[in-house]
């Protein structure tokens, strides 16, 4: 996980895409999964967007949800980490 510098962004500008284990545009940043088991939500997933100049930011190109149930961390990221494996090409047959 990095955060790109601006001048690398507009360099590649609309093509350089990323996923995060969220439903942006809620939960951004590093730690999300844990923010959703703390905050209680029913729902969270994985989002791939193109990358822009702010983190976890720029033009939403797929989204899947996944339930949150009554689980663990780790139940969580691997049910994310599932839905990620179908997102990505999904979102990459979309462009």
């Amino acid at each position: 996980m990095r955060i790109l510098t601006p001048f690398f962004v507009r360099r590649y500008r609309d093509r350089i895409l990323n996923i995060h284990p969220a439903l942006l545009p809620f939960l951004p940043g590093h730690g999300c999964l844990r923010q959703a088991l703390d905050h209680g939500v029913l729902w969270t997933g994985t989002t791939v967007h193109i990358v822009d100049e702010d983190v976890d930011h720029g033009p939403i190109i797929y989204q899947r949800p996944v339930p949150v149930k009554e689980t663990t961390l780790m139940r969580l990221k691997a049910r994310i980490q599932r839905a990620e494996y179908k997102a990505y090409p999904k979102a990459i047959k979309m462009l």
